[in-house]
């Protein structure tokens, strides 16, 4: 189709939790991720929206994190079909007037007009939300004119509570989503949000696996959306047949009871640095990653084109940090929190996990690391008799 006009997305400005326990989510923000907690919503809001919220920011990264306050609330209405799990996505656009129009005319379907609040300063927010292929995740659009409140109702700390943001965590990279058929969401990325095609690739662990004869297998498809104003992207994966019910995208939704949000990738400067420091100080779990993975990564650089990095492959072996590109010495270093569910060892946390990630040149999505992911959750989920 004829490319479409942009939306005139400045970012995705911050992600909207809502989650059982807020308390808990506060612990692992500000001492184990060590983000500072800037702003908690105020009692009229608590009133109004039945939910109780803070902010915590580290970087250019905010998360809201709400948990209900009774019944009748969106995190409440939220909570009743899903585990914790991430609600609204919010949008900073250039005119609000305008992304309205165009997605108006794109027949989005709207939960709310155009709000508009005033600080004391005279600072204008205005926004409005809209429902979204991704299951029961929302998304808002807002636009900011010298607002210097964070969010209408929120009470922001004279000085930040928690963290200092010592791992070095910088900004939202992408937004990766899991749905039993991505299509319809491919076709509304497209036609309502105007992204476009990025990155795809698609394959089942059997396929380099065959001779050990397994029944089941991590397949997927994944292709990533993106906007090339404002360089968002969502990256989307769907199972991929055979074996489809074992796929652990499958298990995703089945835990997750539907589509929705699976990981948040946030980058950071010096990642073996950072990852180091999580593992000693705050014991922060990581999904592990085989020693072969790291036998083979010699050849597997050379083979890739990298040819070449910075990093000592025994330290990535230690930390069990990945690596993957296609061009000389451009390169990207990932590694994939464990789900909330295994860390909190509460099922009602749900499945969500963080991936943490350095580009070194190379914008891609680790392609070549999808495997040894999904086989590292694979063994994981066969250890807990899920498949």
């Amino acid at each position: 189709m004829a490319k479409q006009e942009s939306l005139g997305i400045k970012a995705l400005e911050s992600i909207h939790w809502y989650v059982h326990d807020l308390e808990r989510s506060r612990q692992f923000y500000t001492k184990g991720l060590d983000f500072a907690e800037v702003a908690v919503s105020g009692p009229e809001l608590e009133a109004h929206g039945k939910q109780k919220s803070a902010l915590f920011q580290a970087g250019e990264i905010a998360l809201v994190v709400s948990q209900p306050v009774g019944e009748g609330g969106r995190a409440w209405r939220y909570l009743r079909k899903h585990p914790d799990g991430v609600g609204t996505l919010n949008f900073e656009v250039e005119d609000v007037e305008k992304t309205f129009k165009l997605l108006e005319q794109r027949g989005a379907t709207f939960i709310t007009d155009i709000q508009r609040f005033t600080d004391d300063a005279g600072g204008k927010l205005a926004f409005f939300s809209i429902t979204t292929p991704f299951g029961d995740t929302t998304f808002r659009f807002l636009q900011r004119n010298n607002y210097k409140s964070i969010y209408p109702g929120f009470q922001v700390h004279a000085q930040p509570k928690g963290g200092k943001n010592k791992y070095g965590f910088d900004k939202l990279d992408h937004v990766t989503s899991n749905f039993q058929t991505m299509k319809p969401m491919l076709l509304w990325m497209e036609h309502v949000m105007g992204f476009e095609k990025f990155w795809h690739i698609e394959f089942h662990t059997d396929d380099v696996a065959s001779q050990q004869k397994r029944d089941h297998g991590s397949g997927l498809k994944s292709e990533v959306m993106w906007d090339p104003k404002s360089g968002v992207k969502f990256a989307n994966n769907e199972p991929k047949f055979p074996f489809f019910k074992a796929s652990q995208i499958n298990i995703f939704n089945e835990d997750h009871r539907g589509d929705g949000v699976q990981h948040l990738a946030i980058t950071v400067k010096d990642i073996l640095s950072s990852v180091k420091d999580m593992r000693q100080n705050a014991g922060i779990q990581f999904m592990p990653t085989p020693g072969s993975y790291y036998d083979a990564l010699p050849d597997r650089i050379e083979r890739m084109g990298i040819k070449k990095i910075d990093e000592d492959i025994n330290v990535l072996r230690d930390l069990e940090v990945l690596i993957d590109g296609d061009k000389e010495r451009s390169y990207m270093l990932q590694i994939f929190m464990k789900d909330a569910a295994s860390l909190y060892k509460q099922a009602d946390a749900g499945p969500f996990f963080y991936e943490i990630i350095q580009r070194k040149g190379d914008q891609g999505f680790g392609g070549g690391n999808f495997r040894a992911l999904f086989e590292s959750i694979e063994r994981a989920q066969k250890a807990e008799g899920r498949v």
